[in-house]
């Protein structure tokens, strides 16, 4: 519907849908309750008038056929409310007043059944006649009871005035209804914007309100964000102040080496000085990839049987006496809510670890469970003792994650799983290596 913008205001787009909604609603009502009233009130009078037919038959029927009784003062007027003819034979009788012209050209018609007329002249202009043919001791006898239907139209129409009153009122109470609804509906936007305001000077760190149900994800959503930017800032701030703990001592060792005019630069100080700067360097892309790290983000997914299968393909070129292989049941375009990057960080450093110290065969697994996603690579190295299987991927060893041998990359892994608030297990596999299971559940806390 391009005259409304959904854009503009949810309370004159409510407006502007439910209050046409409503009066085109209540006319309708008021259209089919004039139909229906109609209706009643013509299987009304047929009935009457039917009832009435049976009644004069039964009456003529214990007379033989005589219609004296019949003519003697207003008797059957009084009860019948109708006016009515009867012909036996060649004797016949009609209401008197206004109605004989009326009924009685009818007691000569052939038609049967019920007989509606306007008439435009006279005191009665609209009218709905019965009439029942019968023998009665071989004579024929016709029975026509007839209803003035103007005074029926007038009380529906009196009635139907009322319905309109009514409905009229009706109507001013349900805008009322629907006034009070969009406000009370969009109370919570109005709390909801002040509690961003502030956020925005300071007064409040999280938006910790009560909310109806459908603003519920919203506001879990823009926690979640704030979470992130303070988690992006936090590994900023560790990544700034390890960096700096770290690579000062072996700048300033090298910054004093080469100031230093007098000193000769042999092959042994050359290649301390290298590796104090490869020391360096390694520390840099530690950290460096730390800080990458996104964690749970609503809209992000990834692909894991795709990037499985790129993974794999690299690794078995660097790996060339190593068989990679990948079993699941996925299909390649399922997605698993983590993000791309993330998700390759955690296949890439347990698959290099285990190409690294499998003898021959590397396998890995992708499925889910109940527990959530999983993620298992078993390799057929020697693979690690029971009792230094709890050790791996500890924080803070980062010597460990820059040399060769399992735990490379495995403290990395563990960052980035508990941001998406799973767990990693270290095991002994079937052929004596090293199993690395991962588990995500399928629907992140935001």
């Amino acid at each position: 519907m391009p005259w409304i913008d959904l854009n503009r205001s949810i309370r004159r787009t409510l407006l502007i849908v439910l209050l046409p909604a409503a009066i085109a609603l209540m006319g309708a009502a008021w259209v089919i309750h004039g139909a229906l009233l109609e209706r009643m009130a013509r299987s009304f009078v047929e009935d009457r008038l039917r009832e009435e037919v049976g009644f004069l038959k039964h009456r003529i029927n214990q007379a033989d056929g005589s219609i004296d009784a019949l003519s003697t003062g207003d008797y059957f007027e009084e009860v019948f409310h109708h006016a009515f003819a009867v012909r036996v034979g060649s004797q016949q009788y009609v209401s008197l007043g206004p109605w004989k012209p009326l009924l009685g050209p009818l007691l000569e018609e052939s038609n049967t059944g019920f007989i509606r007329r306007t008439e435009s002249a006279g005191a009665i202009s609209d009218y709905l006649a019965y009439r029942e043919t019968f023998e009665l001791g071989g004579r024929e006898t016709v029975i026509v009871v007839a209803e003035d239907l103007s005074r029926i139209d007038t009380s529906q129409r009196e009635l139907h005035i009322w319905t309109a009153v009514v409905s009229a009122v009706l109507l001013g109470l349900l805008v009322l209804v629907i006034w009070m609804g969009i406000r009370l509906s969009l109370a919570s936007v109005a709390t909801l914007q002040t509690a961003l305001k502030e956020l925005q000077q300071g007064e409040r760190e999280r938006l910790d309100i009560e909310t109806p149900a459908e603003f519920q994800p919203l506001v879990r959503q823009l926690n979640q964000l704030l979470d992130t930017l303070d988690q992006r800032l936090v590994r900023s701030r560790e990544a700034l102040a390890n960096l700096s703990h770290s690579i000062k001592t072996p700048i300033t060792a090298v910054r004093q080496v080469l100031e230093e005019r007098d000193q000769h630069l042999d092959w042994d100080m050359r290649r301390q000085l290298a590796q104090r700067l490869s020391d360096i360097d390694g520390q840099l892309e530690t950290e460096m990839r730390r800080s990458r790290f996104a964690g749970a983000q609503a809209g992000k997914g990834a692909t894991p049987v795709s990037q499985a299968r790129e993974l794999i393909w690299m690794l078995g070129q660097l790996y060339a006496d190593t068989a990679f292989e990948l079993e699941t049941e996925l299909a390649d375009e399922r997605r698993w809510p983590i993000e791309e990057y993330d998700l390759n960080e955690v296949l890439g450093n347990i698959l290099d670890n285990a190409g690294k110290w499998a003898a021959s065969n590397v396998i890995l697994s992708l499925r889910e469970e109940e527990a959530g996603l999983v993620i298992e690579v078993s390799d057929d190295g020697p693979g690690v003792s029971p009792e230094r299987l709890s050790t791996l991927g500890a924080r803070g060893q980062r010597l460990d994650e820059q040399a060769s041998g399992h735990g490379l990359g495995l403290a990395i892994v563990r960052d980035v799983v508990r941001r998406y608030d799973g767990w990693v297990a270290f095991e002994v596999s079937e052929t004596g290596g090293l199993r690395v299971r991962v588990v995500l559940p399928e629907r992140v806390s935001l």
